[in-house]
């Protein structure tokens, strides 16, 4: 990505001073999710002749991981959008939640690895894109009952800040690399305010020695458009963290930039455990006089060669010291020390799972570190900090979630005709089943209905599905219903 080139242009263009620096740190993070960062991961050795030898650390790859469940958590097969108005949600979602725009653009696949980029890099960015678009000569977007919405996910790298207004991005360049027919070139997308509306520009640049020379756009593409909408036809999502590094530009932070420290203690700890098996190999030392030859080296010493050729790492001759026929061989077992290395690999995954958000015991291989007998109420608070920090990370989600759901209906009314409403109200209702299963939230319903909390037939209708009146039936209740818990003095529920 040629996102220094690109800044320099962008400050020449518009008179700004945006900083590039902020993107090191990004491509570092970008490493760490990869799994292999060249300044930690590689390292050199002697070798036996004294020659340097360069070699990699083994590496659980836990960067990764974290971000991956991330998204699990955030974004799943449980998430739902809620929008009020009947057409809106249809024309958004579909009848069954996963067909109408979000369906063509499959918006939740897209999403949730939008999510698991986003965690690694800091920041990412819902773009909506128009095929088949109509537009004046003047470059105002008309009506066109034949466009088609598209869209894209871009992470940090794609995404310069312009201008930011009461804490956010509010104007906006999207660059990202293009490949047709093996010529490289980089797209930018320039998203301004004029006049209260949002206009769009579009720029294409050839890729030579390391240069970018502007070249011409692909057919059907408008220099400029001006979209006539005050909604911005992008949304930015970050992790609901403070951003503590100088020069960020607006952007957030990776969920693991506080935890590098933490991802090199894993990977130290997990290339001990790899290297303790790696050189703890069974060694038999025996006699040469158990050995056969095999022809001369080149400085005329002879190539020895065990007594079993099938198992031959097994065997390191020690020369003709051993004189004794009991000492012709010597077995030696070294110490994998299998337990000190686990208890070494799992504190160092407790201390991630603490510093990314998940509390200590997201990570747990070691299973007598937890008693049988714990139970379920326990183990449910053990999940407090997973619960709580994904709730906090949900708000931002949902809003970006929101907002363009409300830039696809702005589209849908004002440039394809359809009848929806932009302003319905949209709601994002997140699962925790990932955190709390079904069969613990069942029982800690039960629990709210011995207590008198819960009504009978309320929990019938949450769990058995079945309607009020159905419920109300089978549990025998009379008399009309007040809310919960809320019925005249005397009553029975």
């Amino acid at each position: 990505m040629y996102i220094k080139s690109v800044i320099d242009i962008l400050n020449k263009e518009f008179g700004a001073d945006i900083k590039s620096e902020y993107y090191t740190m990004i491509d570092e993070w970008r490493q760490w999710w990869t799994g292999y960062n060249k300044t930690f991961h590689q390292y050199k050795e002697l070798t036996a002749k004294g020659e340097k030898k360069t070699l990699d650390l083994y590496s659980l790859k836990m960067a990764k991981k974290v971000c991956e469940d991330w998204a699990s958590v955030l974004l799943n097969e449980k998430t739902e959008i809620a929008i009020a108005d009947k057409a809106s949600s249809e024309f958004v979602q579909g009848e069954d939640g996963y067909g109408g725009v979000f369906g063509n653009i499959c918006f939740w696949e897209e999403a949730n690895a939008l999510v698991e980029k986003t965690f690694y890099s800091g920041t990412g960015a819902f773009v909506m894109k128009l095929d088949n678009l109509l537009a004046s000569e003047e470059g105002s977007v008309r009506v066109s009952p034949e466009a088609v919405i598209r869209m894209e996910y871009l992470e940090a790298f794609c995404i310069i800040p312009l201008s930011r207004k009461y804490g956010q991005i509010t104007e906006v360049a999207f660059v990202s690399d293009t490949t047709v027919r093996g010529k490289q070139s980089v797209y930018l997308e320039i998203h301004t305010i004029e006049n209260g509306v949002y206009v769009i520009e579009n720029r294409y640049y050839d890729v030579k020695n390391g240069r970018l020379l502007p070249t011409d756009l692909p057919e059907g593409v408008a220099p400029k458009f001006i979209t006539g909408s005050p909604v911005p036809f992008f949304a930015i999502i970050r992790p609901n963290m403070v951003n503590p590094f100088a020069n960020n530009l607006g952007l957030g932070c990776s969920v693991f930039s506080q935890a590098i420290d933490t991802l090199k203690g894993v990977d130290l700890a997990y290339n001990n455990f790899l290297r303790d098996f790696k050189l703890g190999g069974k060694k038999v030392f025996y006699n040469r006089e158990l050995t056969r030859t095999a022809g001369m080296k080149s400085d005329g010493t002879p190539i020895y060669i065990a007594p079993d050729e099938m198992m031959q790492q097994l065997f390191v001759s020690i020369g003709d010291e051993f004189t004794d026929d009991k000492k012709l061989v010597h077995e030696f077992n070294p110490d994998l020390r299998v337990g000190d290395n686990k208890d070494g690999v799992q504190a160092q995954l407790d201390f991630l799972s603490f510093k990314c958000g998940f509390g200590i015991r997201h990570y747990r291989f070691n299973d007598s570190m937890r008693s049988a007998q714990v139970t379920a109420t326990q183990y449910t608070g053990e999940k407090q900090d997973l619960k709580q920090n994904s709730a906090k990370h949900g708000i931002l989600l949902e809003e970006a979630i929101k907002d363009i759901v409300k830039a696809v209906l702005w589209v849908g009314k004002n440039i394809l005709g359809q009848s929806v409403d932009p302003e319905t109200l949209v709601k994002v209702e997140f699962s925790d089943g990932y955190i709390v299963s079904d069969e613990e939230k069942m029982a800690a319903d039960l629990v709210e209905v011995q207590n008198g909390i819960m009504q009978k037939w309320e929990y019938r209708v949450k769990w058995y599905g079945e309607d009020e009146a159905a419920a109300k039936a089978a549990v025998q209740v009379e008399g009309p219903f007040y809310g919960r818990g809320n019925y005249p003095a005397g009553e029975d529920m």
